[in-house]
């Protein structure tokens, strides 16, 4: 990882942990990335100046509409991707994560390329090792989950190969 953005990482991660951060970023984030995505074509997302980011496209649980959200990912190596139903430590799991577990098949769109993925929710034996990934990458992100009260719901967002014609 570039020492530069590793630095910045370092300063930003604090301030997102506050109180602040917790109760603002959830009511302006959503608005400001979805007006860059319209303005770009879905190209460049806010967060991904710092963290990979991507736009997870899901189908509700109870409605069966189609949902998205703009979420940070940790890469897991061969496509595989990681996200965090944190919430900014909200204590509440994000509505996302029980769009997937009712519908597993879902598609994401990094840099305004979309990919088609199933997602798996990390079990017990895993989550250790999942977070020491996502916290090499951001430091100091599980504190979401003591903060929040709740056991943060993770997931292995694995590439699905289109089926041939």
């Amino acid at each position: 990882m570039p020492t530069v953005l590793h630095l910045v990482r370092s300063i930003v991660s604090p301030l997102t942990r506050t109180r602040a951060f917790r109760w603002a970023a959830p009511r302006l984030l959503p608005p400001i990335e979805r007006a860059i995505a319209a303005l770009s074509g879905g190209r460049v997302q806010l967060s991904a100046l710092l963290v990979p980011s991507l736009v997870l496209h899901t189908t509700g649980a109870k409605s069966g509409e189609p949902r998205e959200s703009a979420l940070m990912y940790t890469p897991d190596g061969a496509g595989r991707a990681i996200v965090a139903g944190t919430s900014f430590a909200r204590d509440r799991h994000p509505a996302w994560t029980y769009n997937l577990l009712a519908h597993p098949d879902a598609s994401i769109t990094v840099h305004g390329r979309p990919m088609r993925v199933r997602a798996s929710l990390v079990g017990d034996e895993g989550r250790d090792a999942a977070w020491a990934r996502i916290e090499a990458q951001w430091p100091g992100y599980r504190a979401y989950e003591r903060e929040s009260g709740r056991v943060v719901r993770l997931f292995l967002l694995q590439p699905v190969r289109e089926p041939r014609s």
